[in-house]
């Protein structure tokens, strides 16, 4: 029997482990067979507290993890695939099955974090994190003065564009209908009336170009299907994300499930609850707007809190 299990291993999973280990809860990890989250395809990251020169995303994820093992967190590296979330009324276990093993905790933190949309184009994959990202606040400052493209053409596309102005020389906003998808106009209106924001649309990205870094693009004309290159530097693509909730509302029948939202995200209620009462969340998978490492890590302190002045309560 756990005090808590932590599902996720992301900064929002493991900060929570960190914090709910060190308050000497019988803390177990769920990690899952890719541990770490967005950060382990990151390359250098410059705007996470208390690295003045940087570090490297895995190096950060596997010092977090260490810490947590440190205090005592026990971490396991298998995949979540159920857990009956209604709690008896006494406050009996939540039980949930990992890896084969059926686990038993008194208290439960949802952090899977939420996975970004890729294009699925040749090229892409392999240069994630040397020219293609999901993140123009994170990553932004590495195209000073260069040319980069942004995929997409939601609310979304329009904010990383408008970030990238403040250090890319050019930002091209490529979308493949004739009209954007942002519903916010002063967005749009801002993107128009920015010098350094052009636009591309009717158009798709079908490959990246480039070795060891982006060098340009391969584009198609939707309209013609012509295609064409174009030099870039830097290619953002903002086409959505998604949150890793769906495995909490699979649940059987006559079992309650995690509530989200329309887009799949966790909803959170005071206090980072969920409508599961001794159920908390924490990183991503809840949030549609902030989506940092700082912030998600944040919220797992703030949810390891929760739990264990929860279980204080209840003693």
């Amino acid at each position: 029997m756990y005090d808590v299990i932590i599902i996720g291993s992301g900064p929002a999973g493991l900060t929570a482990g960190i914090y709910t280990a060190r308050a000497d809860l019988k803390t177990l990890i769920i990690a899952g067979t890719k541990w770490g989250g967005q950060l382990q395809l990151t390359t250098l990251i410059e705007n996470f507290p208390g690295f003045p020169t940087g570090i490297q995303g895995p190096e950060l994820m596997s010092n977090m993890r260490k810490q947590a093992e440190h205090f005592g967190a026990e971490v396991v590296d298998v995949d979540f695939s159920k857990g009956n979330f209604s709690a008896p009324p006494a406050g009996g276990p939540f039980k949930i099955t990992a890896g084969g093993k059926e686990y038993e905790s008194r208290a439960i933190i949802i952090a899977t974090g939420a996975d970004p949309k890729w294009l699925g184009v040749p090229g892409e994959k392999e240069l994630i994190g040397h020219g293609v990202s999901t993140c123009a606040p994170c990553d932004a400052f590495f195209f000073k003065g260069k040319s980069v493209i942004v995929v997409g053409g939601g609310n979304s596309a329009m904010e990383e564009a408008l970030t990238l102005t403040k250090f890319a020389n050019k930002v091209t906003v490529v979308h493949r209908r004739d009209k954007l998808r942002a519903t916010q106009v002063q967005l749009i209106d801002e993107c128009k009336k920015n010098p350094k924001i052009s636009f591309l649309l009717n158009t798709e990205v079908v490959e990246v170009l480039g070795d060891t870094s982006v060098k340009g693009v391969k584009i198609k004309d939707t309209k013609t299907n012509k295609i064409s290159e174009i030099p870039i530097d830097g290619i953002f693509v903002a086409v959505g994300r998604t949150p890793n909730s769906k495995v909490f509302q699979a649940v059987p029948a006559g079992r309650q499930g995690i509530d989200v939202d329309q887009l799949g995200y966790v909803k959170v209620f005071d206090h980072l609850k969920t409508n599961i009462e001794g159920v908390f969340v924490a990183g991503d998978v809840s949030d549609n707007y902030y989506q940092q490492a700082i912030v998600a890590a944040g919220c797992g302190g703030m949810a390891a809190l929760e739990v264990l002045n929860w279980l204080e309560d209840r003693k």
